[in-house]
């Protein structure tokens, strides 16, 4: 098992680097680029290796949206890269390895990092490959809202100013504009920014693509996703028309104004949810028939012809293999002097349970469930009295996880309601009914707990030796979709994580007991056993999904609003629950005890976690 788990990660980490690169067509490097206020931005340039300054090729800037990192649009560029274009993907600010941002608003002010990034690839001699007359960017979500800002920024857009500041001086005559610097961006997933305001002084050519499921269109001005009437839609495509060509209905995919003049509006209306967008190989073809047209290329590939989701699959067999490794790593080290006396036997298993047993078991079980399902908004809430500042994306030592901090409060509660939960059971049912204390796999000494912290360190720390290893050789690391152990992340993220690690144990520790010392019968098959604690693991965080959704598809509007992006992040979350109670009864089965399991997962799946998500962490 360890040396399959070895192989997947080395074929997975090659195959991604092989599609990234095209093959060794396309060079993929990463940067970190100093910005204002002692701010920088992190970034992978894709060069396509026929560029050149004889050759000079047009440049997209890809920046992606909340609580992702630039490799969530890897399929923006692999597949641009593949047809000539060079390619900067960026960290926004706060997220991925890129630093925190001095500013609240920081997609609407800086473009996340966009702004400062197409300043320095219009300016610096260094990439003499690139044709400054053709850069381009494009963003999802929040990324999104990022390009519209910056095209308007370049385009001439004012700075907002107060009335004491305001001159009362005439205006000067207006002189001619040069021409923006970006000559083109794609805003996807997001319209609430395409107002008169942001659209008027853009000098740039524009696309868009907005789901037409999108879970957010609650907020737009008609509040639904439909772009073909939408206010948003046809403010933007008359922001390249005259008004004597005004139109009053979008025609979805058409192509209106002129590329070379910089005047083209193109909507699109992909028939998908706001999350899956940018996995779409419909979405993918718009951008790449949007830049092809608007750089004035010669296509040489059809635009559905894309390899992005190779990209994905190879990187999810390195995710595999990576979890894969944890187990029988942690076999291996159990066999070596410094940690064999932890492998103890393993407790006998619970007495098979009665009638009454199935139903106390079944009933906890389903408690449990609508408590994990009840409990996770009213927890996203009270983020905003216990989290003010992070949750106000304001710089702060103080949790700084703006979208963790739910998940930690909801962690605590079902943490500590499990642990009730599992002792009433025992205090009043199971020790009567045959339920003995060396059953629970709970003994231990303060010396077998401190060499299980080392043991468990020692695991975990194999897990990231090789994901680090992974990225520095083929620059590629874990993940698929919304499940991520990204290998690019600020230092100080270690001083992040002490702080959450202990509060997240919490839920850690409680889970191990009750897979291991209260849901583990005897003459129930193992796999029986693994899928009902995986079940009762995620069937609660699964039953908000299913509430949010259905309302969806009854009243087109999400059930939860204003906490519809603390929904979203669900689908990266339910996977890692389900696998949880897995883990904790491998382990359990290694040392005999409740201990290992829970340790080594903590730290794994919040690293994991905390450095996927936004992170306010202070500049200074």
């Amino acid at each position: 098992m360890l040396l399959l788990s070895l192989a997947l990660i080395f074929a997975g980490s090659v195959g991604g680097y092989v599609v990234k690169t095209d093959a060794g067509r396309v060079d993929v490097t990463g940067i970190t680029l100093p910005t204002q206020d002692g701010q920088w931005v992190a970034a992978d340039i894709f060069r396509p290796l026929a560029a050149s300054s004889k050759n000079p090729v047009p440049l997209v800037v890809v920046c992606p949206g909340f609580e992702r990192s630039k490799e969530t649009l890897d399929s923006y560029a692999i597949e641009l890269a593949r047809r000539g274009m060079a390619v900067i993907t960026i960290d926004p600010y706060a997220q991925g390895a890129s630093s925190s941002s001095r500013q609240r608003r920081s997609a609407t002010l800086e473009g996340y990092g966009v702004i400062p990034m197409v300043e320095y690839v219009a300016s610096t001699p260094n990439l003499n490959y690139v044709d400054k007359s053709r850069i381009g960017a494009a963003g999802y979500s929040a990324g999104g809202n990022a390009v519209i800002q910056a095209a308007s920024h370049f385009g001439g857009r004012q700075p907002r100013v107060g009335r004491r500041a305001q001159s009362v001086e005439p205006p000067p005559a207006p002189t001619p504009k040069p021409p923006s610097k970006l000559a083109a961006v794609f805003v996807g997933g997001y319209v609430l920014t395409l107002t008169d305001s942001v659209l008027v002084p853009v000098r740039s050519n524009v696309g868009m693509d907005y789901a037409f499921y999108d879970e957010g269109a609650f907020r737009n001005a008609l509040k639904h996703a439909d772009m073909r009437t939408a206010p948003e839609a046809l403010r933007l495509v008359n922001s390249g028309l005259s008004k004597d060509s005004a139109i009053t209905a979008v025609e979805i995919g058409r192509r209106y104004g002129d590329p070379v003049n910089r005047t083209m509006r193109v909507v699109y209306n992909t028939v998908n949810l706001h999350p899956l967008l940018p996995y779409d190989p419909r979405s993918i073809a718009h951008v790449v028939d949007y830049f092809t047209t608007v750089f004035g290329l010669t296509p040489t590939m059809p635009s559905t012809d894309q390899r992005w989701w190779l990209k994905e699959f190879f990187t999810l067999v390195a995710l595999v293999g990576g979890l894969l490794f944890l187990v029988p790593f942690g076999a291996l080290l159990l066999k070596t002097p410094a940690f064999a006396a932890l492998a103890k036997p393993i407790p006998p298993a619970l007495p098979k349970p009665g009638a009454t047993g199935t139903v106390l078991y079944w009933t906890t079980f389903a408690v449990g469930a609508l408590l994990a399902c009840f409990l996770f908004i009213p927890m996203v809430l009270l983020t905003f009295k216990v989290f003010p500042a992070a949750s106000a994306a304001q710089q702060t030592w103080w949790f700084p996880q703006r979208i963790n901090n739910a998940v930690l409060l909801w962690a605590i509660a079902n943490g500590l309601l499990g642990l009730l939960f599992v002792w009433l059971t025992y205090r009043f049912f199971g020790r009567r009914n045959g339920v003995r204390p060396e059953m629970l796999g709970l003994q231990t000494t303060a010396g077998e707990l401190g060499r299980t912290v080392l043991l468990a360190l020692a695991i975990a720390g194999g897990f990231f030796v090789l994901l680090f290893a992974a990225y520095g050789v083929f620059h590629t690391d874990f993940r698929f979709l919304f499940v991520s152990a990204p290998a690019s992340f600020p230092r100080r993220m270690v001083l992040v994580a002490l702080m959450y690690l202990p509060l997240f144990f919490i839920f850690y520790f409680a889970n191990s007991v009750r897979v291991n010392s209260a849901g583990r019968f005897a003459h129930q098959p193992e796999w029986r056993s693994l899928l009902i604690n995986g079940l009762g693991n995620s069937v609660g965080l699964v039953l908000i999904l299913l509430i949010q959704y259905a309302s969806f598809v009854g009243t087109g509007t999400v059930y939860w609003t204003a906490e519809w992006l603390f929904a979203n992040l669900l689908f990266g979350i339910i996977p890692m629950m389900f696998l949880l109670p897995l883990y904790n009864r491998w382990f359990f089965n290694l040392t005999g005890r409740v201990y290992l399991g829970p340790m080594v997962t903590c730290l794994v799946f919040v690293m994991m976690m905390l450095t996927s998500n936004v992170c306010y962490i202070p500049l200074r």
